[in-house]
């Protein structure tokens, strides 16, 4: 896949997601082979007026051969026009996202993420400004529309690439969905249909056979992970080996999961630090135990613990006791 002269192999991507799509998850993420990695969506105005916050959002590891793209939101043209312009240039990032897509209600009571698809106007101006300023390929991100009467994705992709945008990602719901009921992969499809730009398909991928399948149903060139990487890393070699060679692979053993989890956690202290980190990885570690025997029990205890030693000691036990 090729965003202008930016080749991205495989075109397999973790989606930029709030609270989970962190620095330390994402070190995982680039080992199972993914080469272009997105940030959490950062604010522009937090970015202009220096929040603490924004530096810790968008720090990264590109490591060999590796690449990142920042996602940033706003509803304000000439803000979001100097945050690309100076993440792009401060931080040497390969490629500027803009959130069209995100449901939150935070978000869009300001007029950003997914409430940009109800101002098509303002949605190409805010493209435009950000192409104009980056000086790397912009992208963007949306849903299929704010909801089932306003179906819009290919109007604002369209817009999208007469602004000058470089790609755009397409969540298969509404906002008004938020991540309920299915994702409509033939919205993906027209899409496709309406614009020379890559589209990378989004919605409802949990598996490598999903990810074959959205290819072949809808001819986007890449594809983008969210809801089904979390506390499940693999997926993405598992689908990137799939697609290569037909071939699934094995699911990770009950070791395996335990094991990511704590180095996930050590990970996330070491960046964090414990105050923060241990409460960062309780939904992280919930995700890690889903669908194991009496898991129920120790997410509870996961979630009153706050010291690092005592929570691999809870996990280690607890795999000593599913494994015998």
């Amino acid at each position: 896949m090729k965003i202008q002269d930016l080749k991205v192999e495989p075109a397999v991507f973790l989606a930029p997601m709030a609270g989970v799509s962190d620095y330390p998850y994402r070190q995982l993420i680039r080992e199972m082979g993914v080469e272009l990695l997105y940030t959490e969506m950062v604010s522009a105005k937090g970015y202009e007026y220096g929040n603490k916050r924004t530096a810790e959002l968008i720090e990264f590891d590109k490591a060999e051969n590796g690449k990142i793209a920042v996602q940033i939101f706003g509803e304000e043209p000439d803000f979001m026009a100097r945050a690309a312009a100076g993440i792009s240039e401060e931080y040497n990032v390969d490629i500027i996202d803009i959130n069209m897509g995100c449901p939150a209600r935070k978000i869009v009571k300001n007029g950003a993420g997914s409430a940009l698809m109800k101002d098509l106007e303002l949605a190409y101006k805010i493209i435009k400004a950000a192409v104009e300023a980056a000086g790397v390929p912009v992208t963007v991100k949306m849903r299929s529309g704010w909801d089932e009467e306003n179906i819009n994705a290919v109007e604002l992709a369209k817009l999208a690439e007469e602004a000058g945008a470089a790609a755009v990602a397409v969540h298969g719901r509404t906002r008004s969905q938020f991540y309920k009921g299915e994702a409509d992969w033939q919205i993906i499809k027209k899409v496709v249909q309406a614009v020379e730009l890559p589209v990378i398909a989004n919605g409802d991928i949990f598996s490598a056979e999903d990810a074959g399948a959205v290819f072949e149903q809808t001819n986007c060139a890449g594809i983008m992970i969210g809801r089904a990487a979390q506390g499940y890393p693999w997926i993405f070699k598992e689908i990137i080996e799939y697609l290569k060679t037909g071939k699934l692979l094995e699911k990770p053993s009950y070791s395996k999961k335990f094991d990511m989890a704590i180095r996930h956690l050590k990970l996330a202290v070491d960046y964090y630090g414990e105050r923060h980190g241990v409460p960062i990885m309780r939904k992280h570690i919930s995700w890690y135990l889903k669908g194991l025997p009496n898991a129920s029990d120790i997410k509870n205890k996961v979630n009153q613990l706050s010291d690092l030693e005592a929570l691999i000691r809870l996990l280690r036990g607890y795999q000593k006791t599913i494994s015998s």
